[in-house]
């Protein structure tokens, strides 16, 4: 098992250093979604480029900060920027925020991603719950993050994702009158899209949604204890189900569509929890 301790004890020092309040919540932003960091106070920014052995983020709409933010008296970590498997990372690289979020103390993790339709009921704008998650493509470096074959990290994984958040954020699309798709996200690890067959394969096996990431972080987040839930941006139909080709900027466009509705969920369940 890898020592994530040992490993960045120096990150997470030099993050504890700067911090104006242990957070409460960590919020994990994904692809076209990090305008959200814009709409609560903010405390204190740290560009994660100036963080030791913080790995750099290299893709169009994750800026490369931690935000220190409050809403509706709840202390928050966003973070601004993940880290990908496709941008040539390492399961303990990609994991990072959550493992420091873990040693400030925080112990719920709300993780967001944009993502492509599976399920055929689902549309572009849409926003959904995960329910389940397939990580079937990352089980060797689950194995050497966390270890699987413990009773003790077995049983971990009886709340996950959590019960009580889900049902949070379920409570909080009711209330603010957003349609809640749920499914199963499963995770690719890039760097391509998934081809048409691949798609086909995932529908046969149960996924609703498909994205690069995720996963490992709920995983790695359930394993240490903490309370973690996913709630996915459908940004565009998954390949051979449209002609339209795939790309990065379908993504953010319709992210861009979608975040006031985005923002009007994440807020509602952060005053609920």
């Amino acid at each position: 098992m890898l020592n994530l301790n040992a490993k960045y004890r120096n990150t997470v020092e030099t993050v504890a250093k700067q911090i104006p309040f242990e957070p409460e919540i960590c919020i994990v932003l994904g692809s076209g979604l990090g305008d959200f960091a814009e709409k609560v106070e903010t405390i204190k920014s740290i560009a994660t480029s100036s963080l030791p052995q913080y790995p750099i983020s290299t893709v169009q709409g994750h800026h490369g900060f931690l935000h220190f933010s409050k809403y509706a008296d709840k202390k928050l970590m966003i973070v601004q920027g993940r880290i990908h498997f496709y941008e040539g990372y390492s399961i303990s690289q990609c994991v990072l925020p959550i493992h420091i979020a873990s040693k400030l103390n925080c112990c719920i993790i709300i993780l967001t991603n944009a993502a492509g339709g599976v399920n055929p009921n689902f549309k572009p704008g849409d926003l959904m719950l995960a329910s389940s998650m397939n990580g079937i493509n990352i089980k060797k470096e689950l194995a050497s993050l966390i270890g699987l074959t413990s009773l003790e990290k077995r049983n971990s994984f009886l709340d996950f994702p959590s019960k009580d958040l889900s049902e949070k954020i379920r409570k909080a699309s009711l209330e603010e009158k957003i349609l809640l798709r749920e499914g199963v996200y499963w995770l690719t690890k890039g760097p391509s899209y998934e081809t048409p067959a691949e798609i086909k394969m995932i529908s046969k096996f149960g996924g609703d949604a498909v994205g690069m990431s995720t996963v490992h972080e709920a995983i790695y987040a359930a394993s240490i204890g903490l309370k973690t839930a996913s709630i996915s941006c459908i940004t565009n139909f998954a390949a051979g189900l449209s002609p339209q080709k795939l790309s990065h900027q379908e993504v953010i466009e319709t992210a861009e569509m979608v975040k006031k509705d985005f923002e009007r969920l994440v807020k509602k369940s952060i005053e609920l929890i």
